[in-house]
């Protein structure tokens, strides 16, 4: 450790990832005197931060709480929990605690279109950049999803689409965003929180300051407080006045607002009935950030979906195959299962991992209700089958390739196999993608054995 500052007009960042080295890189441009911190001895920007910031503190390993204490601020990297000791002592200390989102809504000049919810996020934050950009708006997407908020800052953008997770909101005391939603609440991340209420709770910050408030219909924990100001606009369900929703016209499903048709559902380019709520929900805050309506419409018409989000894979021999590598958590994967059942044909469903402390129960009425059968694969697979064993025949995998194959040959023409896990990646590989990735070739694999 070099020697320790003299001075308490510096700021702490804590984390040396691509959080922390976007918030020190914006530090440095600031001119603002700063220490990096990091709980890991080799953080994976290291060399980065060390060829950057030659003269900056570093300190690596266990947070030492004097350092802390000598900060005006720390600038607190999502992954890091707010309760970790030595920064719960700074906290009682009276030394504010935030995060890289606090201090990108500080400087933004441009409206803000802030978007959070257990599932869902990346494909409605997607879709409402690319409607902007279709409108001919200048607009910056990123936070969770892509590029850190703060290298996104720019005076030349007229509108930020910002994805937020709840790790990033537990920092934020007042975003001021133009509209704020809560696509929808379902159990994730309670490994790191001490029930579903902490969970809820983050959340719900998303709303702070909000000009604009767009809300889940079907979703009351979505809800903001009853202190909040802003006016909701609700999305899903049935169309009403002041509200995104679905209208069926001469046996037609639309996309409507007010009660008045936009566009056939069946137009979408995205699958199942979870889709229909995601562009509802684009269509809702597109509308309360000023975009076109016609400009979201040709984008919805458009729009293909992301990969590893219930992205069609191939057909082999009447047999479709849906890579949702993305359905990291029960909310998602029963979104997935109900969006794309077939019943009475069959929908497979390769599903595991580490399941981050989550009640598989929950399952239960989706697999039940939409004629599944699973493979379970990964560390929770045993706790996965103990929950859902007596609603749904199991099988076990010990490979993705192997879960293919398994899922395959109990498929018939007609029937649809989808890998939507409900867990983490990282017991079997790198990351969400690298599941879905191993999880198409195996499918390419097996076409071409076919």
């Amino acid at each position: 450790m070099t020697q320790m500052i003299a001075t308490n007009r510096i700021k702490a960042v804590i984390g040396a990832g691509i959080t922390g080295l976007s918030v020190a890189r914006f530090l440095a441009q600031q001119k603002q005197a700063f220490v990096l911190l990091d709980t890991r001895q080799s953080p994976p920007h290291l060399e980065a931060i060390k060829n950057e910031f030659p003269d900056v503190q570093l300190e690596l390993g266990e947070l030492n709480p004097e350092t802390l204490l000598h900060c005006e601020e720390i600038i607190l990297s999502p992954g890091i929990a707010m309760d970790t000791p030595a920064i719960a002592a700074a906290k009682n200390a009276g030394i504010p605690v935030v995060g890289d989102i606090e201090i990108f809504g500080r400087y933004a000049k441009a409206p803000i279109v802030a978007i959070t919810g257990s599932n869902a996020k990346s494909t409605v934050t997607t879709l409402v950049g690319e409607m902007a950009a279709q409108a001919g708006i200048k607009v910056a997407v990123g936070g969770n999803l892509g590029t850190p908020a703060l290298e996104l800052l720019s005076d030349d953008v007229e509108l930020y689409v910002m994805e937020l997770s709840s790790f990033q909101l537990e920092t934020v005391t007042k975003l001021n965003a133009k509209v704020a939603t809560i696509l929808n609440i379902s159990p994730d991340h309670l490994d790191r929180y001490s029930d579903m209420r902490a969970y809820i709770l983050a959340k719900l910050r998303v709303y702070f300051g909000a000009e604009n408030i767009v809300v889940n219909r079907n979703d009351i924990l979505t809800h903001p407080p009853l202190s909040a100001n802003a006016k909701p606009i609700y999305f899903g369900g049935k169309a009403d006045f002041g509200s995104f929703g679905v209208i069926e016209e001469n046996d037609e499903i639309y996309l409507a607002q007010n009660l008045q048709p936009l566009m056939p559902a069946r137009e979408l380019k995205i699958s199942g009935k979870h889709n229909v709520d995601n562009a509802l929900a684009a269509l809702a805050l597109g509308h309360a950030a000023g975009i076109p309506m016609a400009a979201m419409i040709q984008t919805l018409k458009t729009f293909r979906g992301l990969p590893h989000r219930c992205e069609f894979v191939a057909n082999i021999n009447g047999v479709d195959f849906y890579n949702d590598s993305k359905g990291t958590n029960i909310g998602a994967t029963v979104a997935a299962i109900s969006g794309l059942a077939r019943n009475p044909a069959q929908l497979i469903v390769i599903a595991g991992g580490e399941g981050k402390g989550q009640d598989f129960r929950e399952l239960k009425p989706a697999l039940k209700k939409n004629a599944c059968r699973l493979v379970l694969i990964g560390r929770d697979a045993p706790l996965i089958a103990k929950a859902v064993s007596d609603v749904v025949d199991i099988d076990f995998a010990n490979s993705m390739i192997d879960a293919v194959a398994k899922g395959f040959s109990q498929a018939k023409s007609g029937d649809a196999v989808l890998l939507s896990p409900a867990c983490a990646s990282f017991d079997m590989f790198k990351n969400y993608e690298d599941r879905g990735e191993k999880f198409c070739a195996a499918v390419q694999e097996l076409n071409a054995s076919c």
